[in-house]
Parts: structure tokens; sequence; C-alpha cells
């Protein structure tokens, strides 16, 4: 029946056509304009707070918990909202006498804020807990930098090379520096590249156990990770404003800037599969970024694009104007009515357009293991051949120099003891063989 249905539709449609082109100019009806029905396109409404507590409802079974597994409680929401109080409203929050935001913008919510002084300039929905998809790999990113050689060579497995979702195309037994893993992690989100650095960390488990203990440290109390490259799995959450606090904390990093802004790099290719006769080599390739702001926008510093069914749009990143660096970040938005890079260059003009004492709030300080805050310590910036151990973050900087100056003090006195005790030595002695020569 459905094919004699379609068959009908085709010949009606066939004969229309025929006749229109048969007919005389003067017999064809003139074109009425279409009704359009599309109501205009407006902001996701937020003002009620929807999503305080969890992200919306998954549309596919993503989230659904591994057998014998149960879906995590919701992360318990701040008695206070931190970075400010106005940081608890859930729809647009502007400075008092501050222009109207800007239009087009499918984000359900959004930060910009200022990445040196911390201002939150402007923000919507900014506790709201979305998923973050591949925005993410900004955490892993930290989470690698902290603890991988950039110089050490990996072989890729069957396993990394099969990763689900987006690839950078890393092939088995491919052999790459984990610079060149983090090159295809940030610059074309590659879920392959996240599950070979993942690997040398302990595995999926283990390493998003790091991402969320980094997240707690930097004070992204909305975000907990289920998966390192972001892929959609039971609890992921993150907000529009820890994503600008991870961002913040990534950017401090010397290395990462490099990554972050890298537009096109040679890429290794793999050798051919012997288990498949026709398979062949795969040669070196030109690696692009895939983030459209950094080519498009002026001072753009790079950032980091993100989809899923569920998470939809999200996306962050910074740009430079007349001194001045700031932030966005955007979730749960759509490629409509622009694209999300586009979004993000309208929110950022925003921005700097304010001025600079202008804040609803702050990014707050990364905590660490004995106070508040910490300030990340002064020194020359390394190139992408350093080891990142090299680079510590800003959040362990502040202990590692304690430990490093706890250390050399102890070093100076077991020295001094040493010293004191062979003196008192050489004395005995002397004085002993005084007395025996007596």
């Amino acid at each position: 029946m459905t094919r004699i249905r379609s068959f009908a539709v085709v010949c009606a449609v066939s004969m229309a056509v025929v006749g229109v082109g048969a007919a005389p100019a003067s017999a064809q009806p003139a074109l009425e304009p279409p009704v359009t029905t599309t109501p205009p396109f407006t902001t996701p409404y937020t003002d009620n707070c929807p999503f305080a507590a969890s992200p919306p409802p998954a549309i596919d079974l993503s989230e659904v918990p591994a057998p014998g597994s149960t879906v995590p409680q919701p992360l318990p929401i701040p008695a206070e909202a931190v970075g400010g109080d106005r940081l608890a409203e859930c729809g647009a929050v502007v400075p008092d006498g501050a222009p109207p935001l800007p239009a087009d913008i499918s984000a359900t919510g959004f930060v910009v804020a200022d990445m040196d002084s911390g201002a939150v300039l402007a923000a919507k929905d900014p506790h709201g807990r979305y998923r973050p998809a591949s925005t993410i790999k900004v955490l892993l990113a930290l989470v690698a930098l902290d603890e991988l050689n950039l110089n050490t060579q990996v072989t890729a497995t069957a396993e990394d090379a099969a990763a689900e979702g987006s690839a950078v195309g890393i092939g088995k037994n491919g052999v790459y520096t984990n610079l060149q893993l983090m090159q295809g992690l940030v610059m074309a989100s590659g879920n392959d590249a996240a599950h070979a650095l993942s690997r040398q960390m302990g595995g999926d488990g283990a390493t998003v156990a790091k991402m969320n203990a980094k997240a707690v440290e930097l004070g992204a109390l909305d975000t907990r990770t289920a998966t390192p490259s972001g892929l959609d799995g039971p609890g992921m959450a993150c907000s529009a404003y820890d994503l600008a606090l991870i961002y913040r904390e990534a950017m401090r990093n010397p290395t990462f800037t490099q990554l972050i802004s890298t537009q096109t790099v040679q890429f290794p290719g793999y050798p051919k599969d012997p288990a498949i006769p026709e398979d062949q080599d795969r040669p070196v390739f030109t690696l692009s970024n895939d983030n459209l702001l950094l080519y498009n926008y002026e001072g753009a510093l790079g950032g980091k694009t993100g989809y899923t069914d569920d998470a939809r749009q999200t996306f962050v990143a910074g740009a430079e104007r007349d001194g001045r660096r700031l932030v966005v970040t955007i979730m749960q938005g759509d490629v409509l009515p622009i694209r999300p890079w586009e979004q993000a260059a309208r929110l950022l003009d925003y921005g700097f357009a304010m001025d600079s004492s202008s804040s609803v709030g702050d990014l707050v300080e990364p905590r660490s293991t004995s106070a508040v805050t910490s300030t990340r310590s002064s020194g020359p910036t390394p190139t992408l051949a350093q080891p990142p151990s090299s680079v510590p973050s800003s959040s362990a900087s502040g202990s590692r120099q304690s430990d490093l100056q706890a250390q050399g003090d102890t070093v100076v006195r077991i020295a001094i003891g040493v010293i004191g005790t062979i003196v008192v030595l050489g004395l005995l002695w002397g004085a002993r063989r005084l007395s025996r020569t007596r």
C-alpha cells in the first residue's frame, strides 16, 4: 500500500509539472508567499531554574548504567552560589544599567568573564547543570599535562583506534608522542586520542576519578565527569560557570595555550594491519583545528567545541582585545539561528564593550590543601617539546613549592648535623691521641 501511495504521489506531481509547462502564461495563477507558522526564535527560558540539580532528561540510552551499577545521585547544590550571590540567579544576569544581551543566542546557559581579573561580566543560568560533551576534554588535558611526559612515545591499540565518536584518526600500531595525542585531543576532539591518554593514567575509571578530583580542586562543584572524552554517561554534569573555571586554569598552562591556538600541524599515519590483506599504510596528514572562532575572530586565543545528542552544542573559547582577555562558555545551544562559534563571538563583543569594572560575580581561584586560594608561581614559558612536569598547574604550584622548600630545609639540617658530628668525633679522636702521647 505504501508503494502504491508513493507512486500515486509521484504521478500527481509529474502531471502537475507537465500541466504547468503546457498552460499559457496568462492561465498561471499568481504565486502567493508561503504562510510562516514557525514562531520567531527565542532564547530558552530558565528563570524557574529547571536544571539547578541535574541536566535535562536524556533522549537516548547513553546514560543507562552498566549492569550492577546505579545512576549516581545529583551533586549537592552549594548553600551559597560559588562566585557570588547574583550567580545563583537562573535567568539572564547582567550588571545594573548594562545594555540588552545580544540576540540570536540559543545557548540555554552561558558565561562571559574576564580571564585575568576573574570578573563575571554577564551570564545566563551560570550554575545550571548541563552535559559538557567534548568541552570536558579541557579538564582531561589539565590532568594529562600534570601527569604525562609529552615526549613519551605511545603505540596505539585497537581499542584506542575504535573509540566511539569523533576521532583524530590514530590507528592500531601507530606510534605517537603524548604531544601528538594532545594535539589530536584538543584540535580535533579525538576520542581515540582521549582513550590513548587515559589508558596511560590507569584507564577510564582512574582518569575520570582524577578529573573529578581536579574539578573539586578548581571549585567546579557542578561538575562530575562520567567519561574522559565527554561522551554522555550516568551522572555527567557541568555548568557554564564551571567550564569557565576549567578553561581559565588551563590557559594558565603555557603548553595548553600553544596547543589550543595551533591551527594546523602534521599528524602521523600508521602501518597497515597485516590481518587485513587489502589494508594499506596510512600516510602522514595535515590536522586542522576544528574551532572556527580561531580563524574568524580577531584576537581569538583558541577554544573547544562539543556536541552529543543529549548535550547539544557546547563551546568554550577565549579572546584578547586591548590587553583584556575574556572567556566565553556556551551550554546546550544549537546551530540555529547562528552557529555556536558565532554566538560566542557576539557574547565576546558584548563583554569587550562593557566597562572593565563591571561584574555580577567572580571566577574563584583554585583550592589547595592548606588554603582556599593559591597563587601560580612565575617562571619561563616552556615550549611544547618540554615535558609537562616542568609546567605545574596553578593549583599545585604552591604546595609543590612548599614541599621543595621543606625538602631543602631538611637537607640543610641533615648536612649541618653530619658536619657537626664529624667535628665532634675529630676533636675526641685528637684529644685521645694527645692523652696517649702524654
